[in-house]
């Protein structure tokens, strides 16, 4: 499988698009007035406790305050334990024993702020790298699962103890403390180069603690690399061809990075030149308009409909005008199986995470729904996010989650719509001429009027003095009292005042 990467960048934003064998896969966007803060580090301040919850506020000098579970606090052993404790007799102390208000902490961003969520921190601090990440306060070492040779799991382990044994063993007790995991890019790299990386890494572990013990709280105290940068670093594989960048600055850029740090992508980082935009060319801009819309069509004639909300994010897939050749059952398979392919693609895309709930069409042959659920495990297997996926369930659904970081691809690009509020949808005038049928009798029976002005849509308006107007006579006649109407155009379809005259 080839990959090739296409970087557009601009003034006000960066794109990155992740094409797999000529077809988007992924795509990342990053906007100077609102950059991501996924991997910063922060001092941070303890605004609230909240043991029945067993998590806390943090002020990290954002406008939300960020959460912090009690699984993501760290702290040393004999801190939460009495020295001497035995271990199988200990018990984490509660949230509300080890923080407190005021308390300043040190915290890592793990998850943007979503919606009206807070950033998510944890205490466990991670800083990649080339070739490792690092892990403070752990002292262990481990390997990428994706390296599967043994001999050569075993090399890399003794080459990232053997580094920490000559630079740390006579350093101080947070050092000796450094963990470290192996990247899958480290595969095959000298023992010189990872060791560099492990050293970059304690010196900038070093100064992020040094920076800590001088610096007020709120204070940002590392942020993690650029958009283009963080897409060298941690995507650059065998498979990929070509980086092509639309930017002399930011290919200059990228080269000097490349050089830096990662010398095989040197000469695969390439500065596009051509007339047409870079994402027109590769058909990338279509791609982007299409994954903000419900519908995902299908080559077979079936589709998807796709929900996002805050809580979790639900597909329906559905046969459309796919007739089939042979039965229903066989038809309804052949359905499943390329949506399976198709919405592991969309999840990608779209960068959905949290809860999703797949809602397959149902299948009565159990080896289908078998090969129907690996389908989408090898669909998935791509996916660079954690996804975990359940079997098939007996109303045709699998529950799955996938890792959310950052904000959906239609969180980034679009906003509640101000006319539904978010609720995708909007009264019938007709609902709102009722509306307005009730507001009247309530007015007329509050206050005393020689005369009603009703100002609605144009719409509404219409449908009352068309439709309505016998109602609208029979009302007017109760009330006694005369009704005229005013079209406004700014108006929504569900806005409306009765004003007395």
């Amino acid at each position: 499988m080839s990959v090739e990467i296409l970087i557009n960048v601009t003034p006000q934003e960066s794109r990155v698009a992740v094409l797999e064998n000529g077809i988007l896969q992924e795509i990342m966007i990053e906007r100077s007035s609102n950059q991501g803060i996924v991997g910063n580090i922060y001092k941070g301040k303890v605004l609230r406790v909240l043991p029945g919850m067993e998590a806390a506020f943090i002020d990290i000098g954002l406008e939300k305050a960020a959460f912090l579970h009690a699984s993501d606090l760290r702290f040393p052993t004999e801190i939460i334990f009495n020295p001497g404790t035995p271990s199988e007799t200990r018990e984490k102390p509660t949230i509300g024993k080890l923080l407190h208000v005021g308390k300043q902490v040190l915290v890592q961003v793990i998850k943007d702020p979503l919606g009206t969520k807070g950033a998510r921190l944890t205490m466990h601090v991670t800083i990649p790298s080339r070739y490792v990440v690092l892990m403070a306060d752990t002292g262990t070492v481990g390997i990428s699962s994706k390296i599967e040779d043994e001999n050569e799991r075993d090399r890399l382990k003794t080459i990232v103890e053997s580094s920490l044994v000559s630079s740390f063993s006579e350093g101080t007790d947070a050092e000796k403390k450094l963990g470290f995991i192996v990247r899958t890019a480290a595969e095959g790299i000298d023992e010189e180069a990872i060791a560099t990386d492990i050293n970059f890494l304690a010196l900038l572990w070093k100064t992020v603690n040094e920076n800590a013990g001088k610096a007020d709280t709120n204070q940002s105290l590392y942020s993690d690399l650029p958009l283009v940068h963080r897409v060298l670093r941690d995507m650059v594989s065998e498979r990929i061809e070509v980086i092509s960048v639309d930017s002399r600055e930011s290919h200059l850029d990228l080269l000097t990075f490349a050089n830096k740090f990662i010398p095989e992508l040197t000469d695969k980082v390439e500065l596009y030149t051509g007339d047409r935009p870079i994402f027109d060319l590769h058909g990338v801009e279509e791609e982007i308009q299409k994954s903000l819309k419900r519908n995902v069509q299908l080559k077979s004639g079936g589709y998807l409909i796709i929900d996002q909300t805050e809580a979790m994010t639900t597909i329906d897939v559905n046969t459309g005008g796919f007739v089939g050749h042979r039965n229903l059952e066989e038809t309804i398979f052949k359905t499943n199986l390329e949506a399976a392919q198709a919405l592991a693609r969309q999840l990608r895309l779209r960068n959905l995470g949290g809860i999703i709930i797949l809602d397959f069409i149902d299948m009565h042959d159990e080896v289908h729904k078998e090969q129907v659920v690996l389908a989408l495990e090898k669909a998935l297997k791509n996916d660079p996010a954690k996804t975990s996926v359940t079997s098939l369930s007996s109303l045709g659904l699998i529950e799955m989650t996938r890792k959310r970081t950052r904000e959906s691809l239609e969180h980034v690009l679009c906003e509640s719509c101000s006319t539904c509020e978010g609720r995708g949808y909007i009264k019938t005038a007709s609902t709102v001429c009722y509306e307005i049928f009730r507001e009247i009798l309530r007015e007329f029976r509050q206050f005393d009027a020689r005369e009603l002005l009703v100002l609605a849509s144009q719409d509404v308006t219409d449908l009352l003095l068309d439709e309505e107007s016998d109602s609208l006579a029979e009302l007017q006649e109760f009330i006694g009292v005369p009704i005229r109407f005013q079209a406004e155009n700014l108006y929504t379809q569900e806005q409306f005042d009765v004003v007395l005259l």
